[in-house]
C-alpha cells in the first residue's frame, strides 16, 4: 500500500518547513493531492519561489515567508498544526566545512526553535530530516541505527545534535519526535545547478549539454540512492507511528547500493550519451560507502519503500528531460 492511501483527520494541518525546497515541495504536493491542508514555512535562502508559486491559489495551501532561526516565527507557524515535517536546513557536507557557524545557527538552532514551538503549540507529531552522514567513519555495511562512528563534517554534527534534541524532547517534554536519516535522496525538482548540487541532477544536466561530468575520487564510492517517493512515504508514516517509536532516528532509503561510476554509466546509457567522465580529487568529509539497513523503519514505522533505484532514475530522467531548459 502506498502512502496515498494513508488516512489522517479530515481537517489535518501539516506544517512543512523548507517547503520551497526539493524534498519540502514534494511533501507539500503529496499532502495537497491527498486532500489535506498544508502550511509552508521557508525563508527562500535555498528554496525556490517557483516551488511556492506552483501551489498559489490552492485553497488548502498557505505560504509563510520566515526564518526558523526566529523563535517567534516558529511559534506562529505551529499554531493549530497537527503534524510538523521539519525539512528546513542547510545541506551539503563541503559547504558546512566552509561555514560551520552558519550551520550551527540554522541546522541546530533552527531545529531547536521548531521543536520548542511545536511543544508549546501542542503539535501531535514532529518529524524531522536527519542524514546518513551521522554514521561518520563507521565501516559497517549496511548502516544500522545505534552503530555510528566518528563524525566527518559540521553538517553531520548538526544532524546528530538534532537527533539528541529529538530524544530529549520526547523524554523530557513528551513531544513525539521522529528523526529520518535520509540516504542520498533524488528525484523531480532537485536542483542541478551550483557548486553543491547533488550528483544525479548535476550529471543529468551535464550529459544533456554534452559536457564531461567530474566524479570526485575514483568512482568506486557507493551510495544508497533513494527516490523522493520513498521519502514522502517515510514522513507520512512517521506521522501515524506509535508514540512508543518516538524519540528515535530511522534510516530512510531503499536498501540498495550503487557505485558512483555504475550510476554514471547508467545515466549516460539512458540518455544515449557516450561521454567519459573526468575523475577529480576526493571531497573532504565524504563517507566512502553508504548502504542502509531499513528494518527498524519497516518494523516501527510501517515503512515499505516501493521505488527502487532503477524505477526512480527512470522517472527522474523523464522529468529532467521535460523540465531542464
Amino acid at each position: 500500500m502506498g502512502y496515498r492511501d494513508l488516512k489522517f483527520e479530515e481537517d489535518a494541518l501539516f506544517l512543512v518547513t523548507g517547503g520551497a525546497g526539493f524534498i519540502g515541495s514534494n511533501l507539500c504536493e503529496a499532502i495537497l493531492e491527498m486532500g489535506y491542508r498544508v502550511r509552508c514555512l521557508d525563508n527562500l535562502s535555498t528554496g525556490k519561489r517557483e516551488h511556492v508559486e506552483m501551489f498559489r491559489g490552492h485553497r488548502n495551501y498557505v505560504f509563510l515567508e520566515g526564518d526558523i532561526t526566529d523563535l517567534e516565527t516558529c511559534g506562529k507557524a505551529c499554531e493549530g498544526v497537527c503534524y510538523v515535517l521539519h525539512q528546513a536546513a542547510w545541506g551539503s557536507v563541503p559547504r558546512s566545512i566552509e561555514m560551520p557557524q552558519y550551520y550551527e545557527k540554522v541546522n541546530i538552532g533552527g531545529a531547536l526553535n521548531m521543536m520548542e514551538a511545536a511543544r508549546k503549540q501542542g503539535v501531535k507529531k514532529f518529524v524531522y530530516a536527519s542524514s546518513s552522514s551521522v554514521y561518520g567513519d563507521h565501516p559497517q555495511l549496511p548502516k544500522k541505527e545505534g552503530q555510528e562512528g566518528t563524525l566527518l563534517s559540521p553538517y553531520a554534527l548538526t544532524k546528530r545534535v538534532d537527533e539528541e534534541y529529538g530524544r530529549l524532547y520526547k523524554t523530557l517534554y513528551g513531544l513525539d519526535t521522529y528523526g529520518l536519516r535520509y540516504f542520498n535522496v533524488f528525484g523531480r525538482r532537485q536542483d542541478p545547478d551550483g557548486a553543491y548540487a547533488a550528483v544525479i541532477p548535476k550529471f543529468i544536466r551535464q550529459l544533456l549539454k554534452d559536457e564531461r561530468p567530474v566524479i570526485n575520487g575514483d568512482g568506486r564510492q557507493s551510495r544508497d540512492f533513494t527516490y523522493i517517493e520513498n521519502v514522502i512515504e517515510a514522513n507520512l508514516r512517521a506521522c501515524l507511528a506509535p508514540s512508543e517509536a518516538a524519540g528515535q532516528a530511522f534510516n530512510v532509503a531503499y536498501g540498495g547500493r550503487e557505485y558512483l561510476i555504475d550510476m554514471y554509466r547508467h545515466l549516460a546509457k539512458a540518455l544515449g550519451k557516450d561521454i567519459e567522465p573526468v575523475f577529480g580529487p576526493e571531497r573532504a568529509g565524504d563517507i566512502r560507502h553508504s548502504n542502509a539497513d531499513i528494518s527498524k523503519a519497516r518494523s516501527m514505522l510501517g515503512y515499505a519503500p516501493e521505488w527502487s533505484f532503477e524505477r526512480g532514475i527512470e522517472a527522474a530522467i523523464a522529468w529532467y528531460k521535460e523540465n531542464l531548459k
